[in-house]
């Protein structure tokens, strides 16, 4: 059930930062070299992907419960490619090819947001293959 609680837990990270929260949302978008964010997201849109992010922690669910119609076992290694994708990431600002090494995003993003989308990945592709 690990994998629905943090998909919840990201939702509601993005339910408090639409609500006007600002703790941790320097570390959470990309910045150029300068400390300038490339990202400014609006509040509906950071709305929109709390509500995304809500919604698919069903997907979890609905596999440690032993669901393996197809939609679900779909949406299963479809998030693991989608957060496996991540942890490749743009070859530029996020991920492990990413040019840009030095600022407090890339930091976060290696120690910490690589390594937790691999785990996300790794175990929606457990969960799915399990029988």
């Amino acid at each position: 059930m690990i994998l629905n609680y943090i998909m919840m837990l990201f939702a509601l990270i993005h339910f408090y930062w639409a609500f006007g929260g600002k703790f941790g949302l320097d570390k959470a978008l990309p910045t150029d070299a300068e400390g300038n964010r490339l990202l400014n997201p609006s509040k509906f849109m950071t709305f929109v992907v709390g509500f995304i992010l809500l919604g698919l922690s069903y997907v979890p669910y609905k596999l440690y419960t032993g669901d393996k119609s197809q939609m679900i076992v779909y949406a299963g290694y479809g998030l693991s490619i989608l957060f496996f994708l991540r942890v490749i990431g743009d070859f530029n600002l996020v991920g492990l090819f990413k040019k840009v090494k030095n600022t407090e995003f890339s930091k976060y993003d290696t120690w910490v947001y690589i390594p937790l989308c691999l785990f996300i990945s790794i175990n929606f592709l457990f969960l799915v293959s399990y029988k």
